[in-house]
């Protein structure tokens, strides 16, 4: 028996809407309101377990992980129509740096269907409504909008030298990239699920938070600062929000980036933890993002 197709979540839950904030908020306030959008995020135990187990500073290379992080996660929410639409466009890049990207249409029109689906959400829907209040030449239409997001997200520029159009923001950010045996960028959850699944990515432990009196790092937390070796190259350190849905992560990228700073002090409640973040975000190519992630800064229960 086939199960029941996923439909898209537009409108959040009447609580949230009660709770609505204005477009002139803070950053902090805006970033917890997308959060409270997404309906879409996983939960814990339920949608996906992970396994955390020992933790470490940056600069310590030993191994404290002989297991995967992830130790379950239900494939059925990969159905859903932002989480398939993101996935389709995994496969699109080639990870070495100073190797020109090639485009084809094929994959063009991935990208057209995935920045149609995710404008479908409220998170991108608030992202939007936030940009335009607090930025100049934001387009007002949803097509201007969504034209935008493919130059600064989509748009090939080059991150090495030879002048070859190698790299993007959203390569970067949510695929990874191989620079100078290093894994430059690749931030995102469920690419490293999918690459952990092939035997492609060794976690190698959580790293510890810097101060003392911090919360610990438990199997429940949304955030979580990793070491892993991909493909044989090294991450000493990359932070990654765990669970959350593809909307979230390009809504709070896309709204620090036009409406934020370079560095954005964030404080987020997850529901289980309070995070004080930085949502850093560098332009590359002038007009186009060069990274985004969240850098945790503290961590309380």
């Amino acid at each position: 028996m086939q199960p029941k197709p996923y439909i898209l979540k537009v409108e959040p839950p009447e609580e949230i809407k009660i709770a609505s904030i204005g477009v002139d908020a803070s950053i902090s306030k805006a970033a917890q309101y997308l959060w409270d959008l997404d309906i879409n995020r996983l939960s814990p135990g339920k949608d996906y377990v992970v396994n955390v187990q020992r933790g470490k500073k940056s600069y310590q290379k030993y191994d404290t992980a002989p297991d995967p992080l992830f130790s379950r996660v239900d494939k059925e929410v990969f159905k859903r129509p932002t989480y398939r639409a993101f996935i389709a466009l995994l496969d699109n890049y080639n990870a070495k740096t100073g190797v020109a990207e090639v485009v084809t249409n094929s994959e063009r029109r991935e990208v057209s269907s995935f920045l149609r689906v995710v404008m479908q959400t409220a998170p991108m829907q608030f992202c939007h409504k936030y940009c335009l209040a607090n930025c100049d030449n934001i387009p007002r239409e949803k097509d201007g909008f969504m034209k935008l997001l493919q130059k600064i997200w989509f748009d090939l520029y080059n991150r090495s030298h030879g002048g070859r159009a190698d790299s993007s923001g959203f390569e970067h950010v949510f695929v990874g990239e191989l620079k100078k045996g290093n894994v430059s960028g690749f931030h995102n959850w469920i690419r490293f699920f999918m690459e952990e699944q092939k035997g492609n990515v060794d976690y190698r432990g959580y790293i510890k938070p810097r101060g003392r009196g911090q919360a610990s790092t438990n199997d429940d937390d949304h955030i979580l600062s990793l070491q892993f070796h991909w493909n044989g190259a090294e991450k000493c350190i990359g932070t990654s929000f765990i669970g959350v849905s593809p909307e979230f992560e390009m809504a709070l990228y896309t709204m620090c980036f036009l409406a934020g700073h370079e560095q954005n002090t964030v404080e987020l409640d997850t529901g289980t933890d309070v995070f004080e973040l930085n949502i850093k975000c560098y332009r590359m190519a002038r007009e186009k993002i060069g990274t985004s992630f969240p850098e945790a800064l503290s961590h309380y229960d």
